[in-house]
């Protein structure tokens, strides 16, 4: 595994929004979180870290299975 967990994270929770064709700012309400806070959690250049519990909001509030964000 080349990629830290946060960067496979990172570009899953990009990859899924994506295919549910949600944007930042819909994924940020949803989450009860700022769009300015998602667009950092999907960027590589931000070394922002972020919790488990961040991850498993993100996860129901894309209605997915939490163990996909960390899979390469």
């Amino acid at each position: 595994m080349n990629n830290s967990i946060y960067d496979v994270v990172r570009k899953n929770i990009k990859k899924y929004r994506k295919l549910q064709g949600i944007t930042q700012a819909e994924l940020a309400e949803r989450v009860n979180l700022s769009h300015d806070y998602i667009r950092q959690i999907e960027s590589l250049k931000v070394a922002k870290n972020f919790s488990v519990q961040t991850i498993y909001d993100i996860s129901v509030a894309l209605k997915m299975d939490i163990g996909k964000f960390f899979k390469e």
